[in-house]
C-alpha cells in the first residue's frame, strides 16, 4: 500500500522530527521568559532531587514533575503563538484558550510543589 506523505520515511524521519524538535526548543528559549525561568529551576532541581536522600522513586517522581512543568509550558507556547498567528484581536475564545492553557502550567507546578513536598517529608 502506497502513501502520499510529505515527510521522510524510517530514520530520515527521526532524524527530522528530532531536528524540528530541537529548534522548537530553541524558539522556546529565545522567546519565552517563563520557559527560560523554568529551565533554571529544573537546572537546579534536578540534581538536587538526585542527590537528595529519597528513595529512587522519589527521586523520579520529583524529576519527572520537573519536567512535566517544563513540557506543560511548551505546550502552552504552542498554543499562544498559535492564537496569535490566526488573529492578534481580542476575543473571548483566544483568551480562554491561553488562559486555560496557563491554568494548566500553574497546576503543573502546584504539582511539582506538591510531589517535592511528600516526597522530602
Amino acid at each position: 500500500m502506497e502513501t502520499d506523505r510529505k515527510h521522510p520515511h524510517g530514520l530520515k524521519h527521526v532524524r527530522h522530527a528530532t531536528l524540528n524538535a530541537l529548534a522548537g526548543l530553541r524558539a522556546a528559549w529565545q522567546v519565552e521568559d517563563a520557559f527560560r525561568q523554568e529551565v533554571l529551576i529544573a537546572a537546579i532541581a534536578i540534581p538536587v532531587a538526585l542527590l537528595s536522600p529519597a528513595s529512587n522513586i522519589g527521586k523520579a517522581l520529583m524529576i519527572a514533575s520537573i519536567l512535566l512543568v517544563l513540557i506543560v509550558e511548551l505546550l502552552n507556547s504552542a498554543l499562544e503563538a498559535a492564537v496569535d498567528h490566526t488573529s492578534l484581536e481580542r476575543h473571548p475564545l483566544a483568551k480562554r484558550a491561553k488562559d486555560i492553557a496557563s491554568a494548566a502550567v500553574l497546576l503543573s507546578i502546584l504539582n511539582a510543589v506538591v510531589v517535592w513536598g511528600l516526597v522530602l517529608i
